[in-house]
């Protein structure tokens, strides 16, 4: 039976929000069970702070690694997958580092040899965690050429930015989608197996934080885990393109 006139408080991502996923999702699941979820969008690692303090209800983010520890730490008493996208490297159409291509490590070795502006976000985020690890794989943890910056910055910020300084970036597909001011970027890695993108959700546990809404928490992590919420993530598009993949149970 819908439960109206509840709500939960959502930490998650600025990749989901941003992308418009959430504008899409949550008003379906409110349909379905009458339950208002609020979202706060923060980079990943900002997100689970909020959720280890307890200021959260369910957390919706993208950084495995990070996840598990949350839910070793007893925060959450389990983690699904729930979607995925991948990691697009963006640049100027020209190209100058030439990057293009499917080795994302190769292009990262390339950027930082012509020392060409790269955008980082900087922002502890699922994407920036995820940047940070490409680069250690190049073998450029230390070393991302003269041309590194970091704006401390959700996507969309960023990819203004790199936007208007012609820059190279890592993003999300699903935001890139729905991206309006690209300029002159374009997608110029992707398919590599290392730019998999997987998010995941879980209900804060009510043991740990005694003032988190067990209920309405569970509601969605069951929803948005189950047939309904699952078949929502999969119509979501954008110029005909879907942003993200259901895999719930995989």
């Amino acid at each position: 039976m819908p439960a109206w006139g509840q709500s939960l408080v959502m930490a998650s991502t600025t990749s989901t929000e941003q992308s418009g996923l959430f504008a899409h999702l949550l008003p379906a699941f409110k349909l379905a069970t009458g339950i208002e979820a609020k979202v706060v969008a923060l980079g990943t690692g900002q997100a689970i702070d909020i959720a280890r303090r307890g200021d959260a209800d369910v957390l919706f983010v993208h950084d495995t690694a990070a996840e598990e520890k949350f839910v070793a730490e007893g925060h959450a008493a389990r983690r699904f997958n729930v979607m995925y996208n991948d990691f697009i490297l963006l640049g100027p159409k020209a190209d100058p580092a030439g990057a293009a291509g499917r080795d994302l490590t190769q292009a990262l070795r390339r950027i930082a040899t012509a020392g060409a502006p790269f955008i980082s976000r900087g922002d502890r985020s699922g994407t920036h965690a995820a940047e940070l690890r490409f680069w250690q794989q190049a073998g450029l943890a230390q070393a991302k050429g003269g041309g590194y910056r970091e704006c401390g910055c959700g996507m969309g910020p960023a990819l203004n930015i790199a936007s208007s300084a012609n820059a190279y970036v890592l993003a999300d597909r699903g935001t890139w989608l729905n991206f309006r001011n690209r300029g002159d970027l374009a997608v110029l890695v992707e398919g590599d197996q290392r730019l998999f993108n997987q998010y995941g959700v879980m209900a804060v546990s009510q043991a740990r934080h005694p003032q988190v809404k067990a209920a309405p928490a569970q509601a969605f992590v069951d929803w948005v885990i189950g047939p309904a919420g699952q078949a929502a993530i999969a119509a979501y598009r954008i110029g005909g393109e879907q942003l993200f993949f259901p895999n719930a149970g995989k």
